[in-house]
């Protein structure tokens, strides 16, 4: 009696078999399969969404702060420098500080002076700046314009400035006189030219844009590599500059001022998108 009852207590108290632990093993390890592979496919998507969005987000900032500069760049300003081999294009421009009219300049025939007024409109013209009468293009001559060769008189940089009633003295760094008068009496004040540049490096697959600055006014508009060291804008810009260039300037005419195309195509993740903006230089001399 007692035998039986032990036997029966061991009965009841039996573990799995091996046939249950396999299966319990098989469906787990589906479960955890299925699991991890969704898991993973969210993972996944995440990831590349933030990669697509941080590409979007800074070309957006890119074609914007570039907009914003090339819209307030001095008048006959802009200029474009591509490499024949599609390694960089270069747009460079003068942003404006500020502008006003003036009353009295030494201008062609005036003689020369070291002084002149213009109307203080709440305006700030610090020394060091440029002053800038009549700026026009001027590829005939020497092949460069009016803004980055100092010889043809269009810009004169600004000593000292002191302001009585509604007018502005300003005192240049010596005797000045500016070639022509502006039809509109406007004079545009500026420090140094910027460049934004679309470069193809070696052993990058894909284009980089920068931005240069305080690197003075050079008569023939310089490669990157005479501009020193750049801040970087944008990446993941498709490397096609030779086939697709990123920018195009449609110069100005009797009808329109210049206009500057923005091209550039982006790539990120096997897919591409592609901007096509169009930046009008509002000021005019």
């Amino acid at each position: 009696m007692a035998l039986l009852q032990s036997t029966k207590k061991m009965a009841k108290q039996g573990g799995f078999t091996l046939v249950e632990m396999v299966t319990v093993i098989l469906i787990l390890g589906i479960l955890i399969v299925g699991v991890s592979s969704f898991v993973i496919f969210g993972t996944r998507i995440f990831v590349e969404s933030s990669s697509i969005d941080q590409v979007l987000s800074q070309s957006r900032f890119a074609v914007e702060r570039m907009t914003r500069d090339i819209r307030n760049a001095v008048p006959n300003s802009v200029r474009l420098n591509e490499a024949n081999s599609g390694a960089f294009q270069c747009i460079e421009l003068l942003p404006i500080e500020s502008s006003s009219s003036y009353l009295n300049l030494p201008i062609y025939p005036d003689a020369a002076a070291s002084t002149g007024t213009i109307i203080d409109n709440g305006l700030s013209v610090n020394s060091g700046q440029f002053a800038i009468v009549y700026p026009l293009a001027n590829a005939s001559i020497g092949g460069v314009n009016d803004i980055y060769q100092a010889s043809r008189n269009k810009r004169f940089e600004v000593q000292s400035t002191s302001t009585t009633a509604n007018e502005m003295t300003l005192t240049f760094t010596g005797a000045v006189q500016f070639t022509e008068q502006s039809t509109i009496k406007r004079i545009y004040f500026a420090n140094q030219p910027i460049s934004y540049c679309f470069e193809s490096l070696a052993g990058v697959p894909d284009v980089k844009l920068y931005r240069y600055s305080d690197y003075g006014y050079i008569p023939d508009q310089p490669a990157p590599s005479g501009m020193g060291t750049g801040v970087l804008m944008a990446e993941n810009i498709s490397n096609s500059l030779l086939l697709e260039p990123a920018i195009k300037v449609t110069e100005q005419n009797l009808m329109t001022n210049s206009i500057v195309h923005l091209e550039p195509r982006f790539s990120v993740n096997g897919e591409t998108f592609k901007y096509q903006h169009q930046v009008q230089v509002t000021n005019v001399p």
